[in-house]
């Protein structure tokens, strides 16, 4: 039935104009698809990744370091990498790093078939694949804040955040693990052509017009750095903001890089098991993606920030004394809640107060200390696990985040009202 103009204007919204307000435009519509297709490869890889290297090894520290290869780029690329987006053209390099990542995961593939993948050999396959989405990441964060304007950019993570849940998080994990079933190549074939499928779906959003390099000088690589990270030092609030992620990750990722060995050995699941595990945590996370415009009105951004890291702490806490699969995915689906909440809301404050010129290099070094602080994270897990056991590297989660949150919570104020750049990106175009 047509509707009437004497009808709510919410029912004669379509579906696809709820999940994508046509406020965020046509170009994010594409964005949002290229990110869909490229997050349902990575949900596959989320259970099948780890699942890969254990058919190799059992030991603690070799399952760390296959963690460690993912977040390694971002610390030695990230930060010319940075200033290699704010050069080009970002849609472009967006296609071609999706490209070289179906590549990476075809020749991976490969290897799985023929029974020649080896240990070393995943792991430098995931430290090409973790360069790629260095890359995509930030080229794509770029993209975003400079399609969407910055009034709508938190509705508009959280669409992103919501739609990663339910393709990588919720989907991908158990789909992977029964993929697996059909053959341990199978998910990285698939995964493959969602990256190909990502690189069809971001060339379709508009070029954005770029300076004549002819009138503009090139300064050296380094000196643009350097613009990025004086930038970032000299802008209180999110130098903060970086500062805690990093610290925070840190603490986090040193009992989740073994997140696999703890479902397995301490909780005894299954491999299927581990995977629904993943998913309790993606409910949690799309109920969080779901309710974030909701929470961003009636709620201070630094009250969101504070609560969530306050359940952080206690989620360690309650891992390190439970046995209970069934208690521990209970837990994980309240920490899914705060995993987007604060995502969604330090995304959304550097995107608005970064210059749009700066976006490139300042995400750069703020994701060099982000993914860094679990690259360390990671390496600690695993020689406290290797040393003390499964469950050390979750009182140490619990006790650094205590003390962190202490130390940070009257900061926490001055991040959520981070001054917003005066560079507004025009009213998007209604798909």
């Amino acid at each position: 039935m047509t509707a009437t103009p004497d009808q709510p204007a919410a029912a004669r919204v379509s579906p696809v104009g709820r999940l994508l307000p046509p406020a965020l435009g046509r170009d994010f519509r594409w964005l949002w698809s290229s990110s869909t297709a490229s997050n349902i490869g990575d949900g596959l890889l989320l259970s099948a990744g780890p699942l890969l290297v254990t058919t190799l090894t059992r030991d603690p520290f070799a399952v760390s370091m296959a963690t460690l290869m993912t977040f390694l780029p971002w610390v030695v690329f990230g930060i010319p990498g940075g200033a290699i987006i704010d050069r080009v053209d970002r849609r472009r390099l967006s296609v071609l790093v999706n490209i070289a990542r179906a590549a990476v995961l075809l020749v991976l593939t490969a290897t799985i078939m023929t029974s020649t993948a080896t240990l070393p050999v995943v792991l430098v396959s995931l430290l090409v694949l973790g360069t790629t989405e260095m890359f995509a990441d930030n080229t794509g964060s770029a993209l975003l804040a400079t399609h969407v304007p910055k009034a709508h950019l938190g509705v508009a993570n959280s669409r992103l955040t919501g739609t990663r849940i339910l393709a990588n998080d919720l989907a991908g994990p158990p789909i992977g693990a029964l993929l697996i079933g059909l053959g341990l190549a199978v998910p990285f074939a698939v995964d493959a052509v969602c990256a190909l499928a990502a690189a069809v779906l971001i060339g379709r959003i508009a070029a954005t017009p770029r300076p004549d390099p002819t009138t503009v000088e090139r300064r050296h690589l380094r000196h643009e750095i350097s613009d990025g990270v004086r930038w970032l030092w000299g802008h209180p609030p999110i130098r903060a903001l970086a500062l805690t992620i990093f610290l925070f990750n840190v603490t986090f990722w040193a009992p989740y890089s073994l997140y696999v060995l703890y479902a397995t050995e301490r909780l005894g699941v299954d491999e299927l098991g581990y995977g629904l595990l993943i998913t309790a945590g993606a409910i949690g996370g799309l109920a969080g993606s779901v309710a974030y415009p909701t929470l961003e009105r009636r709620f201070a951004l630094a009250t969101l920030m504070r609560v969530g890291l306050l359940l952080e702490t206690v989620t360690h806490l309650i891992l390190a004394v439970s046995t209970s699969a069934v208690f521990v995915g209970l837990t994980m689906t309240l920490f899914g809640i705060h995993a987007v909440v604060w995502g969604t809301t330090s995304t959304t404050v550097r995107q608005r107060a970064v210059p749009s010129a700066f976006l490139g290099r300042v995400t750069s070094v703020y994701m060099l200390l982000n993914v860094g602080g679990a690259a360390i994270g990671s390496l600690l897990g695993g020689v406290i696990a290797q040393r003390f056991g499964i469950v050390a590297p979750l009182w140490f989660a619990f006790v650094g985040s205590a003390l962190l949150l202490l130390a940070i919570w009257r900061t926490l104020d001055d991040i959520a009202h981070a001054p917003i750049a005066d560079d507004e990106v025009p009213a998007a175009q209604p798909g």
